[in-house]
């Protein structure tokens, strides 16, 4: 049983399932201004798109860009989304370019009217996908967290406020991050998305620091709604920990994994456990002690034996 167990929480610790259900992937490049920034946001949005498209064959990409991305479109797109996604499906939305804050509302600059951090938030709770990431690479970006937060989604932001209002370099770095191997520090063949937040938040402070320039951003996250954003993921694990649970890419043989029709069903069973188990663990103040370790216990050795069938 204990052996059982430390299987279990050892798969936990090997990222989560974003690629295993069905995922739907947004990503919007926003208005440029000048030439410069219009090339390197559709640049990158270029980017997440391909990368996105190798996650698997349950992964549906829709990139916004140049004339495309306007607030219609993507209001269109969700949607879309809305009416096709399962509660046990993933949502994710990046955003690339440039926002605005005037100190009560944030808004994302698109052609035509911008749109603000309140309307993409009533947009995604049409989304029934129960499992939900916003990364928001903007200037001023730290300014739409709160209204974008929510209980089952994890907001990132590339600065701690809205008045962080230069232009970022964290997009390069967390883009970089999803191609560059050495982002995953664990060496599981998974790049987690918080494997990704540190890895382009420790770019981003050497890019400022080797420039000599005094940093004007500062990334952070905020987990299920339930607290400030911050900056690292907390020793204990707690901060972090759904953050984590978002596998973006998968390396070597894990691709492989995932795109095997074989390995679908138990891959489907594996995602609906961790996230059992990640609802316990929100729910275990609430919860007697016994119930909690029983319900958690049994929730582990399933996990560890659909493990041992996915690892044959």
């Amino acid at each position: 049983m204990k052996r059982l167990i430390g299987m279990a929480l050892c798969a936990l610790c090997a990222g989560g399932p974003l690629a295993r259900a069905d995922s739907y992937f947004v990503n919007v490049a926003g208005l440029g201004g000048e030439a410069d920034y219009e090339q390197r946001f559709e640049a990158l949005a270029a980017d997440l798109d391909r990368i996105a498209r190798q996650t698997g064959p349950g992964a549906h990409v829709t990139t916004l860009s140049g004339a495309q991305a306007t607030r219609g479109h993507l209001q269109q797109v969700l949607r879309d989304i809305a009416d096709q996604a399962h509660p046990d499906d993933v949502l994710v939305i990046t955003l690339v370019g440039h926002g605005s804050f005037d100190g009560t509302q944030y808004k994302f600059n698109l052609p035509g009217p911008d749109l603000s951090a309140e309307q993409l938030a009533s947009w995604c709770e049409r989304i029934p996908a129960s499992r939900q990431l916003i990364v928001n690479t903007t200037s001023a970006s730290g300014g739409s967290v709160k209204a974008l937060q929510r209980h089952d989604r994890v907001v990132v932001a590339a600065t701690k406020t809205g008045t962080e209002k230069n232009a970022t370099v964290f997009a390069r770095y967390w883009v970089e991050a999803l191609q560059d191997p050495g982002a995953d520090t664990d060496k599981n063949q998974v790049i987690t998305a918080l494997e990704a937040f540190s890895y382009a938040a420790r770019k981003t402070a050497a890019f400022y620091e080797t420039e000599k320039r005094l940093a004007t951003e500062h990334a952070v996250f905020e987990e299920g709604g339930r607290s400030e954003p911050v900056r690292t993921a907390s020793a204990d694990g707690d901060a972090g920990r759904m953050l984590a649970s978002f596998a973006l890419v998968r390396l070597g043989g894990t691709a492989t994994t995932s795109s095997d029709p074989a390995k679908l069903a138990l891959l489907k069973q594996k995602e609906q456990l961790e996230q059992k188990i990640d609802l316990l663990k929100y729910q275990r103040a609430a919860m007697s002690p016994e119930d909690y370790r029983s319900q958690l216990t049994q929730a582990l050795v399933a996990l560890a034996k659909v493990q041992q069938e996915l690892d044959k």
